[in-house]
């Protein structure tokens, strides 16, 4: 009798769940990592599903939408529709995991978007809406997955960030704001759970090729209004928001970088990899801030635009 397929593991189906866990007790041949992964349709989730796949990990790769999973569930990988901003949701994938493999060894919070735009032009429920995704979404995974990834003494939680969370741009406040929002909880989380053989890592990607930059654009609809000031300025407001695919780093490439990493013994606590990604960091340390200014306000059109009386 041959182990069951892991795209059949549905988190809403308990029976297969243990189903799964016999299966091991009958001595199956258990890989030696489990794995969460959120934002797995398209980009660095979902190739990285794939790395970790071929490495013999048991990977379980979520997304919003089952069905844009399923060249992932085509290829035996355990997928799952998944609302990060849903408690509900996490905590019946939490609950199937615990169920069907009684442990998690890695958690990685990679889904999230990109709000673009002026700051004082986006709303309250688009600030919002961006940190809800992008900061309060991997903590509510990582309150829920603790327990399991304690479990063995070497769990690890793995952030997705962005180096604009390390130097933020005009045009991405959002979204710089909520990545490095995300960089320091998981700077914090790192120390506090160190005593539980948990770790911490962040991922600080430069220019990664993905569906990032299209889905940005469209959270610039409704921003710009037609007396907006930054009308003049709207080429540049467009892009910066596809600026990450210009010259980017192929996704598969990130992913074998970081699928090697994540399965350490130690992985390191920061990885900064792809295009740019050792650029903007330097420049947010040693460009004296006046001239990183000149620069910034030159590269974003905002030297063409005069205040009006």
């Amino acid at each position: 009798m041959s182990k069951p397929p892991a795209n059949r593991f549905r988190p809403s189906d308990h029976a297969f769940a243990a189903e799964s866990l016999a299966q091991i007790g009958r001595g199956y041949v258990v890989p030696d990592r489990v794995a969460l992964i959120t934002g797995c349709s398209s980009g660095i989730g979902r190739e990285l599903a794939l790395a970790l796949h071929r490495r013999g990990t048991i990977v379980i790769a979520t997304a919003r939408r089952a069905e844009s999973l399923q060249e992932l569930a085509d290829l035996g990988i355990a997928t799952e529709a998944l609302d990060v901003n849903s408690l509900a949701d996490i905590n019946r994938v939490v609950y199937a995991i615990k169920t069907a493999y009684g442990r998690l060894d890695i958690l990685v919070n990679n889904a999230g978007y990109g709000q673009m735009g002026p700051l004082l032009e986006l709303d309250t429920r688009a600030l919002e809406a961006q940190f809800r995704t992008n900061v309060f979404a991997p903590m509510a995974l990582a309150r829920a997955c603790a327990p399991l990834l304690r479990s063995r003494n070497r769990g690890l939680i793995c952030n997705i960030g962005s180096v604009s969370g390390v130097m933020p741009t005009p045009f991405s406040g959002a979204y710089s704001a909520s990545k490095a929002a995300l960089h320091s909880l998981s700077d914090v989380l790192r120390l506090e759970l160190k005593p539980f053989g948990i770790r911490v890592m962040t991922v600080q990607p430069g220019a990664i090729a993905s569906e990032f930059g299209r889905h940005a654009e469209s959270s610039l609809r409704g921003v710009l209004a037609p007396d907006s000031w930054y009308k003049r300025s709207e080429d540049a407001v467009h892009a910066r928001a596809v600026e990450s695919q210009q010259n980017a780093t192929l996704a598969r490439d990130l992913a074998k970088r970081l699928a090697s990493e994540l399965l350490r013994k130690r992985p390191r606590p920061v990885l900064r990899y792809g295009n740019k990604s050792k650029l903007l960091p330097w420049m947010a340390r040693w460009l004296p801030r006046r001239i990183r200014e000149w620069l910034l306000l030159r590269r974003f059109g905002l030297r063409r635009l005069q205040a009006n009386p």
